[in-house]
Order: C-alpha cells, then structure tokens, then sequence
C-alpha cells in the first residue's frame, strides 16, 4: 500500500477522534440520543463536532483525489508527500479548531484544501 493510501486510511479516523473529544468526560453525556446531547455543548465539545462534521467533508474529497491520483498515475511519490501534507493540515486543524484559534484554523484548512486540489490535479 502506499504511503497516500496509508493517509486515507489515517484521514478515516480523524472524524471519530474529534466525536470522542467532543464526548470525553461530558457530563450527563446520553448514548440513546448522542446528538441532542452534542447539539447543547458549548465551547471546545461544540467546536470538537463541528471538526468532524468538517473531516467527514474533507475525507470526501480527499478519498475522491487519492483514489483517481492511484489509478490514473498509479504509485507518486509527489500525491505521497502531499497526502502526508494534508494529514498534517488536518491534525493542526482539529487543534486549532478545539483550541478556538480561528485564523490558524482557517489557513490549515486552505493548505488542506489545496494539497487536495493538488493531488486531483496531479492525475491530470
């Protein structure tokens, strides 16, 4: 496998890690009904889902570029190190997003944005 599908595979599990910030230690926490409970956080457990609604967008399109990279160019070293670039991005998003740094957020989200374009790009 290589190292950009490695990424996809990592890029997976960033909505589920920002679900289990939003709910780690929450009081009165409601597993039947999760979201109404989610729905009423504030502060980092609000800002922690609105990172994964995000990450579940980003995935999309991220998976989308990866994937017509591999099988239009097959193995590129070039898609690798901008997919290792945009899991990087996505990290420091989800940290500036939980911590409420809204400009680091917004420009960690550009450079995401663009390594994806990027690697969509490539395969042109």
């Amino acid at each position: 496998m290589t190292t950009a599908l490695w990424c996809l595979f990592i890029t997976m599990f960033l909505p589920i890690v920002c679900a289990g910030i939003s709910k780690a230690g929450g009081q009165g926490y409601d597993n039947a009904q999760p979201r109404q409970w989610l729905a009423q956080q504030e502060g980092f457990r609000a800002r922690a889902v609105a990172a994964q609604q995000n990450s579940w967008e980003a995935l999309l399109l991220f998976a989308i570029a990866v994937l017509v990279a591999h099988g239009l160019l097959g193995p590129s070293e070039s898609v690798n190190q901008m997919a290792v670039g945009f899991v990087v991005a996505r990290l420091a998003y989800i940290l500036a997003y939980v911590a409420n740094w809204a400009m680091a957020r917004t420009l960690v989200w550009l450079v995401g944005f663009l390594l994806t374009v990027s690697i969509f790009a490539a395969a042109s």
